[in-house]
């Protein structure tokens, strides 16, 4: 008797198939690591119904033979609304790694968001390609070394900084608990470095946390003064999810903020980033450019946010779901799919740039009875 064939590999046709392949394909560890958020989830699971509790108001007629979806971040021209969110060790989806990130972003006429807590040197993952990248970093403990990481991009060719605001301190990521998972190596960081997070360690909580014992709790506004005058690279603040913090950007010169909660993986029980955008860029006003992340999937989130404010959106989980469906291919094929989503979304609704896209697009989505 001979075995049956496995079944085909399902074609995916949105961003939620990807998910469901790169759980097959993953290491169940790693796939969790992507995945996985703070203590109980609750952030996590609600901000899908925050995006479905925001309704479209589609307007008729509006003579538009086409959507043009480019738009420009901090001066520079992108050809989606859309761009890829700095996240940690994308070999654990691809052996290129962020390589194959920054082939696909090219590809896509997008910014590429790298992290220090790459699997791929910064200036190898820089001169792969010549779209455009921004270097997210931290404020370590050893001023020294945030300095370095800065001189290091600006070496290299980045265009922006990100500042990863909300990280100073472990989380409890209970998954990454239960599977007893160890962080992979960090490439941009050197042994001394590496020893220094080891002593700096919580316990429990700093499992598979790639920097939070370089980080350092005591890091204050005035930082943001200190680094404008050591580098004259554009300061992208990513983590602000109140008014206040979004005033006190602006009162501080920072140049673009991202809405974030890191994917609901920090801090549980916050409330969704969609939810808070419309505070937040009230707040940051003309000073500051505003872009969020999180729990972006479907091509009406990204034309919702910015009708709530955003220049752009990043996302970050989905990147890891792109390329372990096929690499850079797999990366583009998803990217390919959330952009004829918006643009089937700008369409329908009667917005053919993205310029036009305004609040007069959104309501609050009434409850059923």
């Amino acid at each position: 008797m001979t075995e049956s064939a496995p079944p085909p590999m399902m074609e995916p046709i949105n961003l939620f198939d990807f998910e469901k392949l790169a759980e097959q394909a993953m290491a169940p560890a790693e796939f969790d690591y992507v995945a996985g958020a703070a203590t109980d989830e609750l952030t996590l699971r609600r901000t899908r119904s925050a995006y479905e509790h925001i309704a479209l108001r589609p307007r008729i007629l509006a003579g538009n033979a086409s959507a043009d979806l480019s738009t420009t971040v901090l001066g520079q021209r992108i050809e989606v609304p859309f761009m890829l969110a700095p996240s940690g060790g994308h070999k654990r989806a691809h052996p290129d790694g962020e390589l194959a990130t920054a082939r696909a972003a090219e590809r896509m006429g997008t910014v590429m968001g790298l992290t220090a807590n790459s699997s791929v040197p910064l200036e190898d993952v820089a001169a792969e390609t010549g779209g455009p990248k921004w270097f997210q970093t931290y404020f370590y403990r050893d001023r020294e070394l945030t300095l370095e990481m800065v001189k290091r991009a600006e070496a290299a060719g980045f265009g922006a900084v990100i500042l990863t605001l909300d990280a100073h301190w472990p989380s409890k990521r209970e998954r990454n608990i239960r599977n007893k998972y160890k962080r992979r190596a960090r490439v941009n960081y050197t042994a001394e470095h590496e020893a220094q997070a080891e002593a700096n360690a919580r316990s429990m909580f700093d499992s598979g946390q790639a920097s939070r014992g370089l980080n350092d709790p005591a890091a204050s506004w005035a930082d943001i003064e200190w680094l404008k005058t050591a580098t004259d690279l554009p300061l992208v603040a990513k983590g602000i999810m109140t008014s206040e913090d979004a005033a006190l950007c602006a009162e501080h010169g920072v140049d673009g903020l991202i809405v974030s909660n890191h994917g609901a993986r920090n801090l549980d029980t916050t409330l969704a980033t969609i939810e808070v955008l419309p505070e937040v860029a009230a707040a940051a006003g003309e000073r500051v450019e505003v872009y969020l992340d999180g729990g972006i999937r479907r091509g009406t989130d990204v034309v919702k946010a910015i009708a709530l404010g955003a220049k752009g959106v990043f996302f970050g989980r989905p990147i890891f779901w792109g390329l372990s469906y096929g690499g850079s291919d797999g990366l583009v094929r998803l990217m390919e799919i959330l952009r004829d989503e918006v643009e089937s979304t700008m369409m329908l609704t009667g917005r053919g740039t993205i310029d036009s896209i305004d609040a007069s697009l959104v309501a609050p989505m009434p409850a059923l009875a």
